[in-house]
């Protein structure tokens, strides 16, 4: 009998490439998307060291006792982005299709990657599904991690 690894990494949201504007949102609208979606999130508008600009920070609770670390920076027409910190692909899944079903204005307007992808030499996000629930979404994020897990 196998063991699933529960590995943690890095996961990134990214509206499709050349179209940052897509997901037609700014940081005051996500902000409260997560208030409406989830109880008592916190929240954190701040400027971003990195590359000077205004970003997003959340910590959130998706499930009892499972709590989501995030960042998001939303661009136009640069570089739009949600990450999650540390996280699981069973802990991504739901916040994937919440972010696909009822934040984006659209299902096949994200995209996403992982930081162990990346750290393997693979920086091209993929499009996640326009369909498929929690389940299905879940299991592509599992696929994607063993892909890369040597």
């Amino acid at each position: 009998m196998t063991t699933e690894r529960n590995i943690r990494t890095n996961f990134a949201f990214y509206a499709p490439e050349g179209d940052g504007g897509a997901w037609h949102t700014t940081l005051n609208s996500l902000e409260r998307a997560l208030r409406e979606a989830f109880p008592d999130p916190v929240i954190a508008l701040r400027r971003s060291g990195i590359r000077s600009m205004a970003v997003l920070d959340f910590e959130i609770e998706q499930a009892p006792d499972v709590w989501l670390v995030g960042t998001a920076a939303l661009t136009e027409p640069d570089y739009p982005y949600i990450t999650l910190t540390d996280v699981t692909a069973d802990e991504a899944g739901p916040f994937a299709v919440w972010l696909r079903d009822g934040f984006a204005p659209a299902p096949d307007l994200v995209r996403s990657t992982s930081s162990l992808a990346m750290a393997n030499g693979e920086d091209t996000p993929s499009p996640l599904p326009a369909e498929g629930g929690g389940d299905d979404i879940t299991a592509l994020l599992r696929r994607h991690l063993e892909a890369f897990d040597h």
